[in-house]
């Protein structure tokens, strides 16, 4: 079976990165990737919608993506947001995000699956599970943040993906500017952007398959733009961890040369943005897992690098899908093994595998 411990972990960094463009996304569950287009824009991601009511200036994917980034960090707001997944599952939270020009602070609670509330003060996220009464504490890497800036170190955006203004339409009662973030080679998904008309805040977003299937879609609901979001008050609700137990999983930072491993050729777009040695949840004994991050600026893929458990992880190779998620094991002769997870194509994956060596 797929380590689906590698796969959440990844998925909780996917959906940290995503949100903090639209909203502290919250995805609990799996799913395999169908054909389903749940309140998706008739046709290919090309395809017409309805004219420009008004005229929205030209801009070129870095601004596309800076205006984005900059929209929560400049907009206190309270809504509720729902994540699809191609298999027809849902999910639902409801948010209140505060930031006063030098901070950014945000609550996030479900309202479906197992209760949970997520605090994120910039970098630093705090989930609190009540049923368990424990909370993990984690902090964030600043580069991973979704979207991205217009370049990330070693690589370019528009190298890889070009945005085509495709229309205008309507989310939660907000008119939003609709842009396709087109790839422009296989080795990436591609991404339909509803970006909220004045403020630029990410209203709803779908990923899509190199066939225009939608594989996940996440939008608000319902969104107040105005609201009054006291920072103050969210901080102590964050901080007040009186009754529960505070695990803090811990994570050395690193590199993959210095614990030895290399990848042989790069793959196209893809850039290192962090590498750490985090305890393993399989057991307080067993070794730790090494997790390399990649991104190019839009996707994200995962290395897991852990010694071969062969009761664990059998002979064979491990797949499996988590809406646009996609996961790869195979073992590294003769003594580890390696979990690819990303946003990306299969392919890809596989390219990541193929090109992982030992470096000594």
């Amino acid at each position: 079976m797929p380590d689906f411990a590698l796969v959440d972990a990844a998925q909780r960094l996917r959906w940290r990165q995503v949100i903090t463009s639209a909203a502290w996304w919250v995805c609990a569950g799996m799913a395999s990737v169908a054909g389903v287009h749940a309140q998706s824009v008739q046709g290919a991601p090309g395809s017409a919608l309805p004219p420009l009511s008004v005229v929205t200036p030209a801009r070129d994917i870095g601004q596309w993506i800076e205006r984005m980034h900059q929209a929560p960090r400049n907009r206190s707001y309270v809504g509720t947001f729902v994540v699809l997944s191609s298999s027809g599952a849902m999910f639902s939270s409801r948010i209140w995000n505060a930031c006063d020009g030098k901070q950014q602070l945000e609550r996030v609670d479900g309202l479906s699956g197992k209760p949970r509330k997520v605090f994120r003060r910039n970098d630093e996220v705090r989930t609190f599970l009540p049923e368990e009464r424990t909370v993990r504490t984690e902090r964030g890497d600043a580069r991973g943040l979704f979207p991205q800036l217009p370049s990330v170190q070693g690589t370019s955006l528009a190298k890889h993906y070009e945005a085509q203004m495709l229309g205008q339409e309507r989310v939660a009662g907000l008119d939003a500017d609709v842009v396709w973030f087109k790839p422009l080679d296989p080795l990436r998904f591609g991404y339909r952007i509803w970006s909220e008309r004045e403020s630029g805040l990410v209203v709803k977003m779908q990923t899509l398959a190199a066939d225009g299937r939608v594989l996940e879609q996440a939008a608000f609901s319902e969104l107040d733009l105005n609201a009054s979001v006291p920072m103050d008050k969210l901080a102590r609700m964050m901080d007040d961890l009186s009754g529960y137990k505070v695990i803090a999983p811990a994570a050395v930072k690193t590199t993959a040369l210095d614990e030895g491993w290399r990848l042989r050729q790069p793959v196209a777009g893809f850039v290192a943005q962090s590498c750490h040695k985090r305890a393993s949840a399989a057991s307080s004994g067993a070794p730790a897992v090494l997790q390399c991050l990649y991104s190019d600026g839009l996707a994200t893929v995962s290395l897991f690098v852990e010694p071969f458990d062969a009761q664990r992880h059998g002979a064979q190779g491990q797949l499996g899908s988590v809406g646009a998620t996609q996961m790869l094991g195979q073992r590294m002769v003769p003594d580890a093994w390696v979990t690819a997870v990303g946003e990306v194509p299969m392919q890809t994956l596989r390219l990541f595998v193929g090109a992982l060596e030992r470096a000594r």
